[in-house]
């Protein structure tokens, strides 16, 4: 499930990012957040590549029909294998050679009720560890299951382009397989911020909405120019997206510390308002620890 400890090849793809931290790095029309990270490389192999995941359980405050519903989040930060080319986590990294890439990967999961029915919604997002000379995560999966039905979104980033497969019981929606030319994900700003903010854009930038919204939205999947702003604060950072013709403007909020965690977000749509905040963290081998006699983590987590 995680790399216990990094290969050669991704400590070798990790120690020139590491060099890196702190320095404002250009990529044609996108600036670079000035952002000093204190963290050396000793602290950074400790937190990610220990053998265990980061696990953050959020009081989330989820807007939905036009009222607010209270439900919980979750986030799930772990270093795994990746195959570039399949991009798929890999069964046997000893045997990958070239294709072995040590990426973050983050499931995000919401689950809130909504009168007499429940939704359960998961995002997966995966981002190399070396984030080389522009920020790009690989893949983006997102997932939503309520008692009317079932959707899947899924997006493969390959060179400057991107393949989408959309599947939904909603006819506009579904099924639907298209390229489109490469943008940023609004989703993997989350893995920006836990990798190093010094990565984070700013400015504007052909940015796509998170795909939770996308569905809640039902929006088209296309890029939207929006501002990228982040503010510096004496403990904690917040990295604020204005859409310019979309009603949605997203919060981030994070310790300026290493290991930066996330302590909570918050979505404006209009007058919809959905917010999370962080409750809990805990680092775990969670994979190993499925039996009944390891239920009561979930009351650690609460």
């Amino acid at each position: 499930m995680v790399s216990a400890n990094p290969s050669p090849f991704a400590l070798g793809l990790l120690i020139p990012f590491l060099l890196v931290l702190g320095c404002e790095i250009q990529s044609p029309g996108i600036r670079q957040a000035r952002f000093v990270s204190k963290e050396p490389f000793q602290d950074f192999k400790d937190h990610w590549y220990s053998g265990e995941a980061e696990l953050n359980s959020y009081e989330l405050h989820q807007s939905r029909y036009g009222e607010e519903r209270l439900g919980d989040a979750v986030l799930v930060f772990v270093t795994e294998d990746f195959s570039k080319s399949k991009q798929v986590k890999l069964d046997r990294p000893e045997h990958a050679g070239e294709d072995r890439v040590s990426v973050l990967k983050m499931n995000a999961l919401r689950k809130f009720t909504t009168g007499v029915y429940d939704y359960s919604m998961m995002l997966s997002v995966f981002t190399p560890v070396s984030l080389e000379a522009r920020p790009a995560s690989l893949k983006a999966v997102a997932s939503s299951q309520e008692w009317c039905g079932q959707t899947f979104t899924q997006f493969n980033r390959r060179k400057d382009k991107m393949r989408v497969r959309q599947f939904s019981y909603f006819e506009q929606e579904g099924d639907k397989e298209f390229v489109m030319g490469d943008a940023l994900w609004e989703d993997e700003l989350f893995n920006l911020v836990r990798l190093n903010p010094s990565f984070l854009p700013q400015g504007e930038v052909d940015l796509i909405p998170g795909l939770f919204y996308i569905r809640l939205k039902h929006e088209r999947i296309m890029p939207r120019r929006a501002r990228i702003h982040l503010e510096r604060g004496e403990a904690s950072s917040t990295l604020r997206v204005d859409y310019m013709h979309l009603e949605r403007i997203l919060t981030i909020e994070f310790e300026n510390e290493f290991p930066h965690r996330i302590l909570g977000w918050r979505e404006e749509n209009g007058s919809a308002i959905t917010s999370a905040r962080l409750k809990k963290t805990l680092k775990s081998d969670y994979w190993r620890r499925n039996s009944n006699q390891f239920a009561w983590m979930r009351d650690t987590l609460q």
